[in-house]
């Protein structure tokens, strides 16, 4: 059965604190604010850790409209470790081709995953209410993730030093039923780029706002355009002005209007004015309706701060971008990953309060970065002078026969998850190693064979500390062995993924014997080594993130406890 998710309403209900009043025992690990899809990830993956999480929102519907539509392959690999990744691809619309015109002319083809061997494309486009959909199916089947509809915070108070025994929030919710108290360790901000919370906090968000305006029109149609981004610029049927369009799943078109700064945003949005714009792309007998319309500015701002105590902020509350690039709800998704697993050590009390500065460095850094190449592409896009349109009209001409102007082109630098290499948690290199796996890069996926099935990395990665090791032929001798039982049965267990090649089926067979508390596959392609240039004996130290914070060329329980105790932010840990 189709399920209109865009029509969904969900029920206000009265909670234990209304009906029985605020004690000791009310006092939640983890609030979360929010339940758009940063809200949602950031309280399903709390949850699926083991700890109780309350998620409250103002709303009792999901999103009107499309609104972000491209979720990029790591938020894909996210979305897959909190158990719906697969509903998303199986819906969603794939795609890793996008091609740049100069008015009629094709200037140049690009593909965002030229190689083989990776399990989810580039990207997908998928609406947003699909996103919030399947989020929210996932979330309730957990049952340690409550969530409160129709709960408006209007007040906040924080009581105690962060770390303290006695360190908390109150939050003023109001509901249907009037107003109550709401009191957690922590509480993260999810609120949306309006954040009531920051607001209550008396903090703000600074940057660039753009002055132009643009034109979302999502349009369904029959139409006979490839599976690809598609972005002109001047094109003849829109001049001296940009156009991007998307395909996403039934039969919708997004396309986006660039209208400059003196439209009258409430005008452009009739149909009066939007149908012709379509029909001036697609031709004068084309038949489609308008599913949603929207105006909208760039800007490019964020918190100067996304830790404020015990309260955390993510997504739009804490950072903005334009949306050329997909960088709003990808970099979201990654900030409540990287929020999630610390959360959880610290109210668990296997890491201490300091961890979580680590989460505001490093996605303000991941924030810096993604504004940086959000504002090259706006000011690509939308040239505000004579000279710098000379400049990009210039570079689009020459990147049709030459490959070092294609580089210049900047229709939205799409989104990569940030390397975090600067990040206290990190271990840096003592041994020499190529290739993309630095430590704080986000681990990259390979086709692997595990207990006689095809199979890929990522999953076998888990969410918790997890140590990766390449066997050679001669597997894994005594001392090794000592070394993996001992660390996982430290107080932060390690798991274990041993990674033997192709030709060494028995051998995995073996290992699987000896390790029961280890995952065994086999290297079918070959792929896993060359990507982590691993030679026999090389150990990978993986955050639950899936971010690598340490590596070496053979296994070293001193080493590893002491990059352990690093990532924790643990005292003992290795200066």
């Amino acid at each position: 059965m189709s399920i209109d998710y865009q029509a969904l309403s969900f029920d206000y209900r009265p909670c234990r604190e209304q009906r029985h009043g605020v004690d000791e025992a009310s006092v939640h690990p983890v609030i979360v604010v929010g339940a758009g899809p940063v809200g949602l990830a950031t309280a399903i993956d709390i949850a699926q850790q083991g700890v109780p999480v309350v998620l409250v929102d103002d709303d009792c519907t999901l999103s009107t409209g499309s609104r972000a539509i491209c979720f990029a392959k790591r938020t894909l690999d996210i979305f897959d470790r909190l158990g719906c990744g697969q509903r998303m691809v199986d819906k969603g619309v794939s795609w890793n081709v996008g091609k740049v015109f100069l008015r009629d002319d094709l200037v140049y083809t690009f593909n965002l995953l030229p190689e083989s061997g990776h399990h989810r494309p580039a990207f997908i486009n998928l609406q947003q209410y699909y996103v919030e959909g399947y989020l929210l199916e996932r979330a309730s089947e957990l049952p340690n993730l409550e969530i409160r509809w129709k709960n408006r915070v209007t007040g906040l108070q924080q009581a105690g030093a962060p770390g303290a025994p006695d360190a908390s929030v109150t939050l003023t919710v109001d509901t249907p039923d009037g107003p109550y108290a709401l009191r957690g360790r922590y509480v993260v901000a999810a609120d949306g780029s309006r954040s009531p919370l920051r607001a209550l906090m008396g903090l703000d968000s600074r940057g660039r706002t753009f002055k132009d305006r643009f034109l979302i029109a999502d349009v369904k149609m029959e139409a006979d355009f490839p599976t690809e981004r598609w972005f002109w610029f001047d094109p003849p049927f829109h001049p001296n002005q940009s156009v991007l369009l998307h395909r996403q799943p039934d039969n919708v078109w997004r396309i986006d209007f660039q209208l400059g700064w003196d439209a009258d945003p409430v005008l452009e949005k009739t149909p009066e004015r939007v149908i012709p714009r379509v029909r001036a792309l697609l031709g004068a007998d084309a038949k489609f309706e308008l599913q949603w319309v929207s105006v909208y500015t760039f800007s490019c701002l964020r918190m100067e701060r996304f830790r404020h105590g015990i309260v955390l902020f993510a997504g739009d509350a804490a950072h903005g971008v334009s949306p050329f690039g997909a960088r709003g709800a990808n970099s979201g998704v990654q900030d409540a990953e990287n929020l999630a697993w610390k959360l959880a050590m610290v109210v668990t009390g296997r890491a201490p309060d300091a961890l979580l500065d680590s989460y505001a460095a490093e996605r303000e850094y991941a924030a810096d970065e993604n504004i940086r190449h959000s504002t090259h592409s706006t000011d690509f896009i939308t040239p505000k002078s004579a000279v710098s349109r000379v400049f990009r009209d210039a570079v689009l001409t020459l990147a049709g026969e030459h490959v070092f102007a294609r580089q210049l082109v900047n229709s939205g630098r799409l989104s990569v998850p940030t390397v975090l290499g600067d990040s206290i948690l990190n271990t840096p290199d003592s041994d020499a190693f190529d290739g993309r796996m630095v430590p704080g890069a986000a681990c990259c996926d390979a086709p692997l064979e595990h207990a006689g099935q095809p199979a890929w990395l990522l999953p076998q990665l888990g969410q918790q500390f997890t140590g990766l090791l390449f066997c050679g032929a001669d597997g894994i001798d005594d001392d090794t062995q000592n070394v993996l039982q001992a660390l996982a049965n430290a107080s932060v267990p390690l798991r274990f993924v041993l990674i033997v090649s192709a030709d060494s089926h028995d051998l995995a067979t073996t290992l699987t014997r000896r390790f029961p508390y280890a995952t065994v596959a086999i290297d079918s392609e070959g792929l896993a080594a060359a990507r982590y240039d691993a030679t026999a004996g090389a150990f990978y130290l993986v955050r639950p993130d899936q971010h690598v914070c340490a590596r070496w060329r053979n296994i070293d329980a001193r080493r590893i406890e002491e990059a352990l105790g690093r990532a924790l932010c643990l005292e003992n840990s290795a200066q």
